[in-house]
């Protein structure tokens, strides 16, 4: 039995290009920058389909969702592209332990 084809559409979908350590930003996050930032953080993440994990139109999943395995990978490689988007080392700390990627 073939396996269907990956819904590249699906926030969930990882491409096999994509990896923790890319970076999406050109300036370093500070103070005075953050709105120019964020907006550059946000259509960076719209375009890889990944906006709805920073904005928390999709919230964590509850424990046993066939979707879970799912959430956590493609949020934690979210997770990944903020903490090496040039941030200061006390922000990147914050991000790396949060349970989620939102911002």
């Amino acid at each position: 039995m073939k396996n269907p084809p990956p819904d590249v559409m699906s926030p969930y979908y990882v491409h096999l290009s994509d990896n923790t350590g890319q970076i999406y930003v050109s300036k370093a996050l500070r103070d005075e920058n953050y709105a120019d930032w964020v907006e550059e953080m946000t259509n960076s993440h719209f375009a890889k389909n990944k906006i709805s994990f920073f904005d928390d139109t999709i919230s964590i999943l509850e424990e046993g969702s066939s979707e879970l395995l799912l959430w956590n990978s493609c949020n934690t490689m979210v997770k990944g592209w903020l903490t090496v988007a040039l941030m200061e080392k006390e922000i990147c700390n914050n991000v790396k332990h949060a349970k989620t990627a939102r911002i």
